[in-house]
């Protein structure tokens, strides 16, 4: 799902530093490109483990997406902690997405390679609307876009629920024009929300915040790719599954 941890308020004026090395916008990028390290090799392991002991993926697959979501449940309580919590998060996450990938990419070959090209050619587009300021970060845009991250979430949920008594919500998840339009709009979703991944990073360092913030906004935007690559990979899967 959407990044739960950045938003520009949850930072203050109390946050700043007088002194010692704030945080800086090339700061944050390293610790991305970390980050990267750290799924990458989560996946190499997952694929990796696929082949040598097939049977403990499903385990590896769940236990990691429940850790990594611990992960970022406490990082969400305590800021402080991204210096320790976002590279781990970042190989559990791989790990999950390693394997998770690999089951795609059995059923439709190159999907992966198309997804993951997919995922930075939408981050790069939409940093360049954000630096041109052709989309804008305001109250309004907020707004709407936590009302939509609210209704996917609602949804996801249910399905989750409903999946426990063998139901679930029809038409979205399939391959018809309601489950590709659907796709679309969350991937649509996922892909503004990395326009409130650029505010709170730029906001973050244009108010002297501490060096801590740039391990916490690497591993907010680390979340966002996360979702917009599932749901770019589902996305394919639907418009693969027609031909």
């Amino acid at each position: 799902m959407s990044n739960p941890i950045l938003n520009e308020n949850r930072f203050s004026a109390g946050e700043r530093i007088l002194d010692g090395e704030p945080m800086t916008i090339a700061g944050t990028v390293n610790k991305i490109f970390m980050l990267f390290v750290c799924l990458i090799a989560g996946t190499a392991i997952s694929a990796y483990t696929l082949f040598t002991s097939p049977d403990t993926v499903p385990l590896m697959v769940v236990g990691s997406a429940v850790v990594a979501f611990i992960l970022v449940l406490a990082t969400c309580f305590n800021i402080r902690i991204a210096k320790y919590t976002a590279a781990p998060y970042a190989l559990f996450e791989g790990l999950m997405l390693g394997a998770v990938s690999m089951a795609f990419e059995a059923q439709w070959h190159g999907i992966v390679l198309q997804a993951v090209f997919a995922t930075f050619a939408t981050m790069f587009v939409m940093l360049m609307l954000y630096k041109a300021r052709i989309i804008r970060y305001t109250e309004k845009f907020q707004a709407v876009l936590m009302t939509a991250l609210l209704s996917v979430v609602a949804i996801y949920l249910i399905q989750f629920i409903a999946s426990f008594f063998g139901r679930g919500i029809p038409l979205i998840w399939e391959a018809g024009p309601v489950g590709i339009i659907f796709s679309l709009i969350v991937v649509g979703i996922a892909a503004f929300s990395l326009i409130q991944d650029f505010f709170f990073i730029e906001s973050a360092s244009q108010n002297m915040l501490s060096k801590d913030y740039e391990w916490y906004g690497a591993m907010g935007l680390m979340i966002t790719l996360v979702w917009l690559y599932l749901e770019i990979l589902r996305l394919f899967a639907k418009l693969n599954s027609r031909n």
